[in-house]
């Protein structure tokens, strides 16, 4: 005769308590609670019976009660940017290193309904212990006194901050990299399509003009004023496209503006690479999918995330480290959407 199983749920279809859990394993509540706490013991057949039990009932531990007892969330909270693809590839990677390390992750995304300040103040409404910001677009000054109230590090801050910790790429070498590969390949008329005030633009515009001038083509350097988004690549291409002639090469800020403006060339019926040579910035998933892949200057979204957790729980456990900053090296990613100018 085959047993019935268990069915969810405790005494009269109530929600399963950790009693419950006790009695169907035939042991005491306190040995239940180290179990599902980790703690030293509960032998290993003693452990899975209390873990079957409790899988059998449907019980899952009160996280939320567990969190108030303790004074301890254990919990990181997340800024990020919605439609920006190289910062879901970090909080991609953000979720197993701060599951490693025993930390849940919470998100609360800008929009342009939502800014950073609304975003940050639902995180720490939920006593996120530490916050980690993407692109985060605030003044030092504004992060400096967001990190006097909790735990703080930035990926990608626009601007360096004494109490927050801060991950980045090396911009600077970055951009020289997409400008080096662009001469060598043998362009001279390079034009930057800019981020305008977003996070990481102003040092890849002022690498872009550094970077001509060393290959002695400073004169030649010209940036289109323009912002992360496809929509503003597409604009700054279509500026291109009324002028008399066309630059071999355009390098923009990011992977999402790049894809803008190769869509607005192909669309005009200008090859890519052949017509022109486009590079973009980031890496992120969507330098793939494009008709012609994107050649671009890789950020290590893994890396920088796995720096950014670290560095949040360092300080978590030690308050009185001082924030620093690790700056991380790019590298240039050549893909279909660059070749020698005709």
């Amino acid at each position: 005769m085959i047993d019935e199983p268990a069915r969810p749920g405790g005494a009269g279809g109530r929600r399963p308590t950790m009693a419950d859990v006790a009695r169907a394993a035939g042991v005491s509540r306190a040995l239940v609670s180290l179990v599902f706490r980790n703690k030293p013991g509960a032998g290993e057949e003693t452990r899975q019976r209390v873990l079957q039990a409790a899988d059998r009932l449907g019980y899952r531990p009160d996280t939320a009660a567990r969190m108030l007892a303790s004074h301890h969330s254990r919990t990181l909270g997340v800024m990020l940017t919605v439609h920006q693809p190289f910062q879901a590839d970090l909080v991609e990677a953000i979720y197993p290193e701060a599951e490693r390390l025993g930390y849940e992750v919470l998100l609360s995304a800008t929009a342009p309904s939502r800014d950073e300040a609304k975003a940050v103040e639902a995180l720490l409404s939920h006593r996120c212990e530490a916050l980690v910001l993407l692109g985060p677009r605030a003044a030092a000054d504004q992060l400096d006194a967001l990190g006097s109230r909790a735990v703080v590090t930035a990926i990608n801050a626009r601007e360096d901050a004494a109490h927050v910790d801060n991950v980045r790429t090396a911009d600077d070498a970055g951009v020289r990299q997409a400008v080096d590969h662009l001469v060598d390949l043998g362009h001279r008329a390079i034009v930057h399509v800019d981020g305008g005030d977003e996070p990481g633009s102003a040092e890849r515009r002022t690498a872009y003009r550094k970077a001509m001038d060393a290959r002695g083509l400073g004169e030649r350097a010209r940036v289109l004023p323009a912002a992360h988004t496809e929509q503003a690549g597409q604009d700054s291409a279509r500026l291109l496209l009324d002028e008399a002639e066309l630059p071999t090469a355009v390098l923009a800020s990011n992977d999402r503006c790049a894809l803008g403006v190769l869509r607005a060339f192909v669309l005009a019926g200008v090859d890519v690479p052949e017509g022109i040579s486009i590079v973009g910035y980031d890496d992120s998933h969507v330098s793939h999918l494009a008709p012609v892949a994107l050649t671009t200057i890789r950020q290590d979204a893994e890396q920088m995330a796995k720096h950014a957790v670290h560095l949040a729980v360092e300080r978590l456990e030690d308050p009185t480290r001082t924030p620093r900053q690790v700056v991380l090296d790019p590298k240039l990613v050549s893909r279909g959407s660059t070749a020698p100018p005709r």
